[in-house]
């Protein structure tokens, strides 16, 4: 047993003891069915607080011939599958946490002698009748206890990525392609290793780093492929610990979900631990990370990103091409690569179907809004942010006149290089004016309403709030907006809110640019008939 060959079981251990641990150990069946195959070469890249440290550490607990872990997985899936015996604790892990050796290395640049020194040493201790010389690579010692004892390995190298973005010298990096190349590029030791798997933050980069780890499956969060359930929890997961802890899942899925992968809607799994045992929901995200990641890359300002960020903080979903990204820190030629980049970072959902990007949930919401808080060129979307809260409370006063004097600056700002008189743009500028609103309502756009289609329909999800439905006109007037409301009977599906309903009418002039807005409350007896 050492730290690098073949480690205990204690860090799985440690987590399967936490209060809350949810069971993701069915990954290992789908490793061992590509294990010795063309594509056990497999890297797993997500935005940091995912669990892609907690999978290297349950993987290396069931390969590790250092240790013993049948009971460890006895409650769990994995042991009830077939295949779970075929590779218990049968195989030699060598296991590298980059970002720690990283870190904690005071000689930045001997980074990887010293580390391949230790390893080395480990492989003299564990294998004494193999002769090993402190000169050896860890492919080279791979390759002499594969020839001497046929001794297979499983590679587990968690923060691949850190040298990739940290700012470390070329010497250095040289030095890190040669380790890669060294492990995962040689025919000779292919047959040594039974599977390779690498996590980061990035995809496999595309230029230098590429040809050394071409040979790698990616899994990435543009597309997960087999593993998208295993990292990340999934909603009938949540379900199951919301319904444990007394919390109201709906809640959760609002400020966590929005990274959906092959079917399955993504949760951030630190943060719905975290808010568990807190017992409340919140915003965990700056613990890990910061806003600053997303100001940094905004304030480049290429051609559309303004235009196309307004639109998400609206809650719109906008185009992306993530084909071009080099999965670099510092190469972006254009908006395209910014919002590529946001997304690997978990600060942007992407929609693969559709080839969009939008702001996943309200935890990743308020890092956009501190973003563009401190970010000149989007002041005025700052100031119409910052003035949505007592927007609402306008609104809730009946006070038509705000309304309009909102969306009359609103209206402009989101439509910039679009056309002004698209509705969509319209409803664009009320789910910004109104973004506080997302504290205490679902909002839904063209629902199924009576006989149509409501345009907008706020529906309350804390109590004694009303709900709201909001019809647009064009060149009419806000009076026959609720009259059209009325009508159609936009209000019959929310009649539990009958008494405590706001109609909201919106007009706005094609040629002044200016709105109008008339706001009544619903009836009883109009709500009963």
């Amino acid at each position: 047993m050492g730290i690098y060959l073949n480690p205990s079981n204690e860090n799985f251990k440690e987590t399967i003891g936490s209060k809350i641990y949810v069971d993701k150990t069915l990954m290992i069946a789908v490793l061992n069915d590509i294990m010795q195959t063309a594509n056990k070469y497999v890297c797993v890249s997500r935005p940091r607080r995912f669990g892609k440290t907690i999978a290297g550490n349950m993987l290396s607990a069931y390969y590790s011939k250092g240790c013993d872990s049948r009971e460890l997985f006895a409650p769990f899936k994995i042991s009830r599958d077939p295949g779970f015996e075929s590779n218990l604790n049968k195989l030699n892990v060598i296991k590298i946490d980059m970002n720690s050796e990283y870190q904690n290395e005071r000689e930045k640049d001997r980074l990887l002698d010293k580390l391949q020194d230790r390893i080395v040493g480990e492989f003299a201790a564990q294998f004494p009748d193999i002769s090993f010389d402190q000169k050896d690579s860890v492919g080279n010692c791979i390759l002499k206890a594969y020839a001497g004892n046929r001794e297979r390995f499983v590679v587990i190298i968690d923060e691949y990525d850190v040298l990739v973005r940290e700012s470390v010298s070329q010497e250095l990096f040289s030095q890190y392609l040669g380790f890669l190349n060294g492990l995962f590029k040689s025919d000779t030791l292919r047959p040594a290793i039974a599977l390779a798997y690498i996590t980061g933050i990035l995809p496999v980069v595309r230029d230098r780093v590429q040809s050394k780890l071409n040979n790698f499956r990616e899994y990435t969060i543009l597309d997960a492929g087999r593993l998208a359930e295993f990292i990340g929890f999934t909603a009938p997961e949540v379900r199951a610990l919301c319904g444990e802890y007394g919390a109201d899942f709906g809640e959760y899925k609002r400020w966590y979900d929005g990274y959906s992968q092959r079917g399955f809607e993504i949760y951030n799994p630190e943060s719905v631990v975290m808010s568990l045992e807190d017992g409340k929901c919140g915003s965990y995200w700056g613990k890990t990370s910061t806003y600053a990641v997303i100001a940094d890359r905004i304030r480049a300002n290429f051609a559309g990103t303004k235009d196309d960020v307004v639109r998400m903080l609206a809650g719109e979903s906008v185009d992306v091409n993530v084909t071009m990204f080099m999965n670099t820190m510092t190469e972006f030629t254009g908006k395209d690569d910014v919002f590529t980049y946001l997304i690997h970072l978990g600060y942007l959902a992407y929609d693969s179907e559709e080839g969009t990007c939008r702001i996943p949930n309200r935890e990743v919401l308020q890092e956009w809004k501190n973003a563009v808080s401190v970010v000149d060129e989007y002041a005025v979307t700052n100031r119409i942010i910052r003035a949505s809260k007592e927007l609402l409370a306008e609104t809730l006063r009946m006070n038509g006149e705000a309304v309009a004097r909102s969306l009359d600056e609103s209206h402009i700002h989101v439509t910039s290089n679009r056309s002004y008189n698209n509705e969509d743009a319209l409803q664009s500028a009320i789910y910004l004016s109104y973004i506080y609103a997302l504290n205490k309502y679902t909002i839904v756009k063209e629902m199924t309403a009576g006989k149509g289609f409501a345009d907008v329909v706020f529906i309350p999800f804390v109590p004694d709030i009303p709900a709201m439905v909001i019809e647009l006109k064009r060149n009419g007037s806000a009076g026959s907006a609720i009259t059209q409301i009325r009508e159609k009977k936009y209000f019959d599906s929310l009649s539990a809110y009958s008494g405590n309903l706001l109609f909201v009418g919106i007009n706005y002039d094609e040629k002044t640019k200016t709105h109008g807005c008339r706001i009544e409350r619903l009836q009883k007896e109009q709500g009963s008939r």
